[in-house]
Order: structure tokens, then C-alpha cells, then sequence
């Protein structure tokens, strides 16, 4: 006899849908903080540059957050993973998700506006697509997602805006935004690597983030030497910018993120990602006095858009539209003779 078939079953599934829809309103609550702590990071490198160099916020980022996610671990008595293959992997990773991007951003933001880092950190999965071929070989573009990529680059295209350059001279710095796309572009590898070679692993994702963000720091104090050096400036509002950037962005946001999911599912916990650059773009804005030109959000709204087309969104937006036409009022599709269609992609 199957567990549904038990006489209580329908009252314990009741149970079970007003538990979830109690959960609901906590998760909406940790979705919304989430979206601000990662918003914010732009925010804050922008604060934090005020007093260190590129090199010394990644590092700063990078050593607060592992501190974070080891005390996390001590206290949730997890176990560090054995397999020196699964280490040398998290290597790889750490590098091109943490310590290479964090440094490029903090680059990037001595040359452009926060509010512009945080529109071109949406490209992200624009990126990925573009290194599917690189990285994954076997694994071929669908048609949704080649319309995709190509809407993003052209998204990309906008949010730069070379007509400015060439009408004012007042663009947005050439090298700052290719610092700030070189970090996406190391997003998406170390996001493909992952996928193509720890798939077989059953580590949980707050130990892994802890591996990263160890691996990580150590890292970035092997190149501190060449890229950290400098005066430093602890002022107040210095140590606070990097403090929170590492503790809240690289501890508390991977917790918040986990419950999500486990709450929601990936792909619902995934849209945050297209809240973060309104977080960032405002608080930029608001506080730090930064211009806001019109072609900006317009390049990051078209970057969002070719996400979603990337995703297939807008072909099941279609598709539903045309479902809910009335019966009797014949789509174009159905009058074409069926021999004379295209075969589907």
C-alpha cells in the first residue's frame, strides 16, 4: 500500500501545503535581502577603494568571507573533503570564481561607475553561453539559446555605448568594462568547469563555497606581493565596506541562497540575478552621486532580455499565447500545407 493511500494521507498533504505556505513569506523576505547583499557588493567595492588598492579589496573580500564560512563549518560540524582530485578541481574554481573576478571588478571600478559594474555583471549567463563551445564541446547551442547570445552581445553593445565616445569623448571607459566582462567571462568558465568536472560529487553547496573562498584566499596571498601593495586607509567607513562585502556577500548570502533553493528550486532562486543590478544601479545612484545614462539600463534591460530568451522564456510566452487563442479563430500555422512547413529546430 503506497503512503498516499493511507486513510490520513490527504490530511497530512494539507498539512504539508499550509507548512509550505507558511515557509513562503520567510523565503520571500530572505529572496529580497539576498538581492541587496549581492546588489551591494558594487556599492561597497566603491567604498572600499577609497582606501585600498584593487588587489587589497579582493584580498580583504576574499580572507573575511572564508573566515566567515570556517566558523560556519567549525559550528555546523561539517567534514573538509578528502579526494585530492575534488582539492585540485576546487582550485581551478577558486581561481576563476573568486580570486581572478574579484580582483578584475575591483579594477574595473577605479575606471567605471558602480551602477555600470553591476548592469555588466548581468552578462554572466551571456558569457557561459558564449564559452559552452570552449568548455563543453559536446554540449551544442539550441536555437533559443544562439538567439540569446546574440541579443546579450547586442545588449552589451548598448550598455557601452561607443556613439558616445565618438559624439561627447564622455563614454564609459574601454578598459574598465572589458575588466568587468573579462569577470563575467570568468564567472561562466569556472561555472562550466564545475558543472563538467565535480558534477559526480555529493559535497554540500556551504562546504564548497567554503573550499572556494579557502582556496581562494590563499591564492589571492600568493599574488598579494605583486597586486596588494600599497598604502592602506582603514577608515571607518573603509573597514566597514570590506567587512560586510566578505562577511555578508561570502558567508551569509551562500546560507540564504541554500535555503532558497531548497525552498523555491534553482531555477525561482536563480532570478535574483536580474534584481541585483537594480540594487546596484540605485544605491549607486542615491549615495555615491553617480550619472545614470539612459543607453545603461537600456543595455542591461536588453542583457536580461536575451537571458530570458536564452532560457526559452519568450518561446513559451508565445507558445501560451497562441494556446489561448479562441477555437474558432484559425492561427496563421494551420492553413500552411503541412508538407510545405519547416522542420522544427
Amino acid at each position: 500500500m503506497s503512503f498516499m493511500c493511507l486513510p490520513h494521507a490527504s490530511v497530512i498533504s494539507k498539512l504539508s501545503r499550509m507548512i509550505q505556505r507558511r515557509k513562503a513569506p520567510g523565503t520571500a523576505i530572505a529572496f529580497g535581502v539576498l538581492a541587496l547583499i549581492w546588489g551591494s557588493s558594487f556599492f561597497l567595492i566603491k567604498l572600499s577603494l577609497e582606501g585600498l588598492s584593487p588587489g587589497q579589496v579582493a584580498l580583504g573580500r576574499l580572507a573575511f568571507g572564508a573566515l566567515t564560512l570556517v566558523v560556519i563549518m567549525l559550528v555546523t560540524k561539517r567534514a573538509w573533503p578528502r579526494s585530492r582530485r575534488v582539492w585540485l578541481h576546487m582550485t581551478v574554481v577558486a581561481a576563476t570564481l573568486c580570486t581572478i573576478p574579484f580582483t578584475l571588478f575591483a579594477w574595473a571600478e577605479t575606471m567605471v561607475p558602480s551602477t555600470v559594474a553591476s548592469i555588466v555583471n548581468a552578462t554572466t549567463p551571456i558569457m557561459t553561453l558564449l564559452l559552452i563551445p570552449l568548455v563543453m564541446p559536446k554540449d551544442r547551442l539550441s536555437r533559443a539559446q544562439t538567439i540569446g547570445l546574440v541579443v546579450g552581445i547586442l545588449g552589451v553593445v548598448v550598455l557601452v555605448g561607443p556613439w558616445r565616445m565618438v559624439l561627447t569623448g564622455d563614454g564609459i571607459s574601454l578598459p574598465g568594462v572589458l575588466a568587468a566582462l573579462g569577470a563575467t567571462a570568468c564567472y561562466g568558465f569556472g561555472g562550466l568547469y564545475m558543472r563538467r568536472f565535480l558534477t559526480d560529487t555529493t559535497i554540500d553547496s556551504i562546504t564548497i563555497a567554503a573550499m572556494q573562498l579557502v582556496l581562494a584566499t590563499g591564492l589571492a596571498l600568493i599574488a598579494a606581493p605583486f597586486i596588494s601593495t600599497g598604502p592602506m586607509q582603514l577608515t571607518a567607513t573603509v573597514v566597514a565596506a570590506i567587512s560586510a562585502l566578505g562577511i555578508l556577500g561570502g558567508g551569509i548570502a551562500y546560507i540564504l541562497y541554500t535555503g532558497i533553493i531548497r525552498t523555491w528550486g534553482p531555477a525561482r532562486a536563480s532570478t535574483v540575478t536580474y534584481l541585483t543590478p537594480v540594487v546596484g544601479v540605485t544605491l549607486g545612484a542615491l549615495f555615491l552621486g553617480e550619472t545614470v545614462h539612459w543607453n545603461e539600463p537600456v543595455g542591461g534591460a536588453i542583457v536580461v532580455l536575451g537571458i530570458l530568451a536564452s532560457q526559452g522564456a519568450i518561446e513559451r510566452w508565445i507558445d501560451r499565447g497562441a494556446r489561448s487563442k479562441p477555437a474558432d479563430e484559425p492561427a496563421c500555422e494551420a492553413a500552411t500545407p503541412p508538407e510545405s512547413r519547416l522542420p522544427a529546430a
